[in-house]
C-alpha cells in the first residue's frame, strides 16, 4: 500500500511536513519488481533526531549497495501527524517508497536509549504489525528485529522481537539478509528461519531461551533449546580502514539535531571509566588511518555540501595520529570554508594548538565532563583526570577567548558523600577565580559556568552494574546541598541544571530489567506513554500504574545492590569483556584506586584475548 494519496491533503496541517515525504538528495529509490528483500530501518524517535544517527547512515548505504536489497528509512511521527494517521487509517510507512511497513520483509529497529521502548510498540501498532512475536504466525515476513547498544540487555523487550543483533552490524546484517533471501526462495516458515538465524554468530533469538527465577526474584538460569547456542557473542569488524563507510549521506530538507557531515575516526575506548557503558560495549579500540579519514571527509563534504564536519568517536583526542590527520585535513577544510568540530575531547590531552586548529574557520564551544567534584570520587569512577589538568585546560580556553564553560557531572555515584557534592561547586568557583587571574583573558567580559548534573544510572557491562541507584529523597538532599555550597557572590556566574529523577530511575529499571518487564512496557504504552525521553511527553504516572497493574516493584531493578555471584538477565550475552574484570574493577573502585588506560598498561579485560588480537603492550 502506497500512502501518497492519503498523506498529501494532510501535510499542511502538521509542523515540518517535509520530514514525512522523502525525496531528499542522496535518498535511494529502487524499482520494486527488481528487489528481493525489503528492509525497513526504523528509528524510534523523530526524523530530526534519527537523521542525525550515524549507524542508520552506514547501514542504509551498505545494504543499498546490493542491487536486489532495498533499505528504506522509517521514523516515529510527531504527535500531530500521528493523530491524523490514526484518524485517516494511514499505516506507518517508509520514506523512499511511501509503502506501508507491514509489507516489508524485514523491520529493524535501532535501540539507542531505554526510554524509546514505548515508541517501538507505538510504531509496530501504527504499522499494523502484532506487538508480540508469537502472534505473527508462521509466515516468514515481516521479521522484526533490533540492534544497537541497548541490545546488550534486550530482555525487557524479548517477547516483542523475533531476534536481536549483538555488536557491530556491517557484516552480520548482510549475512542475516542473505539467509532470509535463501529461505524465502525455499518457502521456509518463520520458525525455520529463526532456528537457522540463531546459528549466525551475533544473532540472539529470545524465543529459543527459557528463563527461570529464584524465589527472591533473581534469575536462576537462562536455558537454550532447539540447538541454540548457550552464549551469544557480539560481532565486531576488525579493520576500520576496510570496513564500509558511505561516500554520501541523505541530506534532509529540514534542520536536524546534528546538521553536518560526520566522520567516524575510531571505535572503542582505551579509558575504562567505570560508569561508562559505551566504553566497554564498543571495545576493542580500533582506529582509521589518517589517509582514510581525510579521504572520507573530502568525499562526504563534496557530495553533501555540508559546511561542517565532525570527527566522531567516544574519545577523538585519543586517536594516536590525530595531529597527522589534522595536518592533512585542515588545508582542504580551510580552502572550502568548512568548519571542523571535535566532540569527546578529554582535558588530559587538550592543548592550545588543538584549540587553535578546531577554531580554524569559526569558534565553537568547548564542553568538558569532570563527572565528579573531588579527586577522590574521580578516582572511584576511574576518570583519570586531575584538577591540575582541568585547570590547565580551562586556562587554555580562557586565553583562547572562551568565556562560557559547560561542565558535566553525575550525582549518586558509588561512595559519594557531601564533600563530593560540595566539590562540584568549589571546582566551578576555582575556575571563576582562574578566569580573572588569566592575564590574556577576554577583557570586559564576565565568565559564565553552566553545570549540568545527571543522576547516575548503573548499566549492564560496566564495573558499576552491581551498584544501586540512589532514591528520590537522597537525590533531593544532594541537589539542595549543591545549591547551598555555591557562594552567594558566584550565584550569577554559575547556573545549575539537572535531569528529572523519574526519567533516570526508569532508565535504570529498563537497563537492568528482565522479561517480567515486557507486560509493564506494553501497559505503559497503553496508558499513553510514548516519547518518554522528551520531558514534555514524559508521564511517570503512566509507568507507575503499569508497575502496579503488573505487580512489579521497580526498585528491585534500580535501587538494590547486586552480589557478584548473581546471575544477571544478560549473562548469556557476551560483549567480550570478562565479568571477572568487572568484579575486580568494582572492588578497586571501592578502594578509591584507579586503573591505567589501555595504552599505559593492560588491565586484563579479556577482549583482545577472545578475538585473537594483541593488546597495546
Amino acid at each position: 500500500m502506497n500512502v501518497l494519496s492519503k498523506i498529501e491533503p494532510l501535510l499542511m496541517q502538521v509542523q515540518k511536513p517535509a520530514q514525512y515525504i522523502g525525496g531528499e538528495v542522496g535518498s535511494i529509490v529502487k524499482e520494486r519488481d527488481k528487489v528481493d528483500v525489503r528492509f525497513a530501518f526504523c528509528f524510534p524517535d523523530t526524523y530530526e533526531i534519527g537523521m542525525s544517527h550515524l549507524g542508520m547512515k552506514i547501514l542504509y548505504s551498505l545494504i543499498n549497495t546490493r542491487e536486489n536489497y532495498w533499505c528504506e528509512r522509517v521514523f516515529a511521527p510527531c504527535a500531530d501527524f500521528e493523530a491524523l494517521m490514526r484518524e485517516h487509517d494511514i499505516p506507518l510507512y517508509a520514506l523512499e517508497s511511501l509503502d506501508a511497513v507491514n509489507t516489508f520483509d524485514m523491520v529493524g529497529f535501532t535501540l539507542q536509549y531505554e526510554l524509546s521502548y514505548t515508541n517501538i510498540l507505538n510504531m509496530l501498532d501504527l504499522a499494523g504489525i502484532p506487538l508480540y512475536a508469537k502472534d505473527r504466525g508462521e509466515t516468514l515476513s515481516p521479521i522484526v528485529f533490533a540492534g544497537g547498544p541497548c541490545v546488550c540487555n534486550p530482555e525487557p523487550l524479548a517477547d516483542f522481537f523475533d531476534l536481536f543483533i549483538l555488536g557491530e552490524g556491517e557484516e552480520v546484517n548482510l549475512e542475516m539478509m542473505d539467509l532470509y533471501y535463501n529461505m524465502k526462495q525455499a518457502g521456509a516458515s518463520r520458525s525455520e528461519f529463526l532456528r537457522a538465524a540463531a546459528q549466525i554468530p551475533g544473532i540472539y533469538v529470545p524465543s529459543l531461551y527459557d528463563v527461570t527465577y529464584h524465589e527472591d526474584g533473581t534469575v536462576l538460569a537462562v536455558t537454550p533449546r532447539d540447538n541454540a547456542p548457550a552464549t551469544i557473542q557480539k560481532r565486531i569488524v576488525d579493520d576500520m580502514d576496510k570496513v564500509f563507510y558511505p561516500e554520501t549521506f541523505v541530506v534532509p530538507f529540514v534542520e536536524t539535531v546534528h546538521d553536518r557531515a560526520v566522520e567516524e575516526v575510531l571505535r572503542g575506548c582505551i579509558r575504562g571509566c567505570r560508569f561508562c557503558q559505551a566504553g566497554f560495549l564498543y571495545r576493542p579500540f580500533r582506529e582509521k588511518s589518517p589517509e582514510t579519514i581525510q579521504r572520507q571527509c573530502r568525499d562526504l563534504c563534496d557530495s553533501t555540501g555540508y559546511q561542517e564536519i565532525s570527527l566522531s568517536s567516544l574519545s577523538t583526542s585519543d586517536h594516536s595520529r590525530l595531529e597527522e590527520t589534522l595536518n592533512g585535513l585542515l588545508p582542504y577544510l580551510e580552502s572550502h570554508r568548512i568548519n571542523l568540530t571535535l566532540p569527546s575531547l578529554r582535558v588530559d590531552n587538550f592543548s592550545r594548538e588543538l584549540m587553535d586548529r578546531i577554531q580554524g574557520v569559526r569558534k565553537s564551544s568547548l564542553t568538558f565532563a569532570p563527572e565528579a567534584g573531588t579527586q577522590r570520587l574521580r578516582d572511584v569512577i576511574n576518570k583519570n583526570v586531575t584538577e591540575e589538568e582541568l585547570m590547565r585546560t580551562a586556562k587554555i580556553a580562557f586565553s583562547g577567548g572562551f568565556t562560557n564553560v559547560k561542565l558535566y557531572f553525575m550525582m549518586g555515584l558509588p561512595t559519594e558523600d557531601k564533600d563530593d557534592i560540595a566539590g562540584i561547586a568549589q571546582l566551578a568557583e576555582r575556575m571563576i577565580a582562574l578566569f580573572y587571574e588569566t592575564s590574556d583573558r577576554p577583557k570586559g567580559k564576565s565568565i559564565q559556568i553552566s553545570i549540568s548534573v545527571a543522576t547516575f544510572v548503573p548499566k549492564p557491562f560496566t564495573p558499576f552494574e552491581f551498584e544501586p541507584q540512589i532514591d528520590r529523597e537522597q537525590l533531593k538532599e544532594r541537589q539542595q546541598h549543591l545549591i547551598e555550597s555555591i557562594q552567594p557572590r558566584n550565584r550569577k556566574k554559575i547556573k545549575v541544571s539537572w535531569h528529572t529523577y523519574e526519567i533516570s530511575f526508569l532508565e535504570a529499571v529498563l537497563a537492568r530489567g528482565d522479561r517480567r518487564l515486557v507486560p509493564v512496557i506494553e501497559q505503559a504504552w497503553r496508558n499513553g506513554s510514548k516519547f518518554d525521553s522528551w520531558s514534555e511527553y514524559f508521564n511517570y504516572e503512566n509507568w507507575q500504574r503499569a508497575f502496579d497493574a503488573c505487580g512489579i516493584d521497580p526498585a528491585f531493578y534500580a535501587n538494590r545492590t547486586r552480589s557478584y555471584d548473581e546471575v544477571f538477565p544478560w549473562d548469556h550475552l557476551d560483549y567480550l569483556v570478562d565479568k571477572s574484570f568487572f568484579i575486580r574493577e568494582n572492588q578497586t573502585a571501592h578502594t578509591s584506586q584507579t586503573t591505567p588506560h589501555c595504552r599505559a598498561k593492560c588491565a586484563g579485560c579479556g577482549v583482545n584475548r577472545k578475538i585473537g588480537r594483541a593488546c597495546f603492550e
